[in-house]
């Protein structure tokens, strides 16, 4: 095989305007900026915000990678291009976890294996994968090991309605599309939580019916929502407590039936392996623009250890990044269903030359070498 060396790394910060807010119309929009979702703690856009990366080879062979930047992608960016990309420049694009592993020991000692260092070597592992599967011939999920699935089940994240009685006919709607499975975003009050939840899951009698906390709630709130949710059967109850109390979030999953699923703010194995040997998580849910398909793949192996299965997350990350958690997910074994959302899936494919197939109750996956997906890059020059 021909020798390539990596010769250019370029980055990409893209601010795309839906045509309908992220969960739902909020007045901070309005406001221009960042602003808060109360009773969420995060910050939010107006837009969908990303950074892309591109990286290029002497034979002018290329992939492109994304990191999960929902709110200041210029720290991915300065990431990459002052941090990653010298490291990258001359090297093999075939090594791809050799790679990851130098990259990870970069910032390793100085404790950034985590945050924004981790989003940015997201990006890049993504864009190695994707160069990697071109130059083989050969689709990621191949290189992988191979997929255990040809359709990659999904679930819809999200009822973006202001009332239970409009979320309840958006359920419906979607249930007549043929989705089975809801995630709702809520951590509004327990009582509204579960009247949310009587109101949706009562839109289909085969509905599978999974609520988001948003981190909103303490131990003895989450107890009592939990309880309520083992009563009607819940699918999961995700991220319910703040994201670092690791022991209440093992009495938490030892005391309800319902799953409890976390995983999006955590970006490494070591992370995930804590949880996974205290059994305070019951379902990872690892989101590929903050891990890397690499990383992802390493949590997966730890999960399944633990046998504990593993549904990836994925909020606004664009094209690049479905695309990559697509293959992630054909690629793991005990995977429930990817997470799909309507408002993300709206814009994610204004960034490619083509639309990703499928949605939404499953994704067909690709052949194609790579990541089977091509930017369109005339739209990113016009955001530069």
């Amino acid at each position: 095989m021909l020798q390539v060396k990596i010769e250019r790394v370029e980055t990409f910060v893209v601010k795309l305007v839906p045509p309908e807010a992220y969960l739902g119309a909020h007045p901070g929009e309005a406001e221009g900026g960042y602003f808060l979702r109360p009773p969420w703690r995060s910050l939010y856009s107006a837009r969908f915000e990303t950074v892309l990366t591109r990286i290029t080879c002497s034979d002018g062979s290329y992939g492109w990678g994304e990191g999960l930047a929902p709110v200041a992608p210029e720290v991915l960016k300065e990431i990459i291009d002052r941090l990653l990309a010298p490291a990258l420049l001359g090297q093999d694009p075939r090594r791809v976890r050799p790679l990851w592993s130098r990259l990870g020991g970069l910032m390793r000692e100085r404790g950034h294996l985590v945050g924004h260092q981790a989003d940015a070597m997201a990006a890049v592992d993504i864009a190695l994968w994707d160069l990697a599967g071109k130059l083989h011939g050969a689709p990621v999920h191949a290189l992988l090991g191979g997929a255990f699935r040809d359709e990659v089940p999904t679930y819809v994240s999200g009822l973006p309605r202001p009332t239970d009685a409009e979320r309840a006919a958006l359920a419906a709607e979607w249930a007549g599309r043929g989705v089975r499975a809801i995630k709702l975003h809520l951590g509004n009050g327990v009582d509204e939580d579960l009247a949310t939840y009587d109101a949706v899951a009562a839109a289909h009698p085969d509905l599978k019916v999974a609520v988001d906390a948003h981190w909103a709630y303490d131990l003895s709130q989450a107890l009592r929502l939990g309880r309520a949710l083992d009563e009607r059967g819940a699918w999961f109850l995700e991220a319910p407590l703040v994201p670092e109390d690791l022991a209440a979030h093992r009495e938490l999953a030892a005391a309800l039936a319902t799953p409890v699923a976390v995983g999006e703010a955590m970006r490494n194995r070591y992370e995930f392996r804590s949880w996974l040997e205290a059994r305070a998580v019951d379902l990872c849910q690892p989101d590929v623009g903050r891990t890397g398909i690499t990383e992802a793949m390493a949590i997966a192996e730890v999960a399944a250890a633990h046998h504990v299965p593993v549904a990836p997350h994925h909020s606004v990350g664009l094209g690049v990044m479905v695309a990559a958690g697509v293959h992630l997910a054909a690629a793991i074994e005990a995977m429930p269903a990817l997470e799909y959302q309507p408002g993300t899936m709206a814009v994610a494919d204004r960034i490619l030359t083509a639309p990703i197939s499928g949605g939404p109750v499953s994704y067909a996956l690709s052949d194609s070498p790579g990541l089977g997906v091509e930017v369109d890059l005339s739209l990113i020059e016009e955001q530069q």
